[in-house]
């Protein structure tokens, strides 16, 4: 007697992805350890909902709240695969998704969190310096004439373009290694806020 067998189709896109990345970064947890709940939720916790939220929005391109729900439900088996616990499409309601940025919201929460979360992703490196480079470069934008950006010396030669001037600055070290090459390396931009 022949076994039966049921499949179910269902795009995964880069949901994976982007889920992975969310963990490896923590932010479900550290949005669990951050921003408390009156602990009457049910089914997904807060930094789950907002893990989820937040792959919609970068998968669909799209931040409205009544779009979520549907999308997860046609999403569920690979959602709850990503986060490791069953999905329920309710679980990403928009009333939900409303209470969770009213917990969001406390502003004092933020700086714990992003210290928190800065450490996961930031590294710094006490390195040496060598040198420090700066580059310049220019964008160019279309925008109104009384808006933020005004008519100027322009670097592109269009002085009909506002455009914005940005500094990029970089150190370089070198090592020395069992030969008398050496390796230049960059160092990733320090920030001199308290998170780091």
């Amino acid at each position: 007697m022949p076994t039966k067998v049921s499949a179910v189709h269902e795009r995964i896109d880069d949901i994976p992805v982007i889920f992975a990345l969310l963990l490896k970064m923590r932010v479900i947890e550290l949005i669990d350890q951050h921003f408390p709940t009156n602990g009457d939720r049910t089914g997904l916790s807060l930094g789950q909902m907002c893990a989820t939220w937040l792959t919609f929005i970068l998968t669909q391109a799209d931040r409205r709240l009544n779009q979520v729900e549907p999308w997860v439900a046609e999403h569920q088996r690979t959602i709850s695969q990503c986060i490791g616990c069953e999905v329920e499409p309710r679980d990403c309601a928009d009333d939900r998704l409303a209470t969770g940025l009213d917990y969001l919201s406390v502003s004092e929460n933020w700086g714990s969190f992003e210290t928190d979360l800065n450490r996961t992703v930031i590294r710094v490196y006490d390195l040496q310096l060598g040198r420090v480079r700066i580059d310049t470069t220019t964008a160019s934008a279309f925008v109104t004439p009384d808006g933020m950006f005004q008519l100027g010396y322009s670097k592109d030669h269009r002085p009909d373009l506002p455009q914005l001037k940005a500094n990029v600055g970089h150190c370089v070290v070198s090592f020395q290694f069992w030969s008398t090459e050496s390796l230049t390396v960059r160092r990733p931009y320090q920030s001199p806020d308290h998170t780091l």
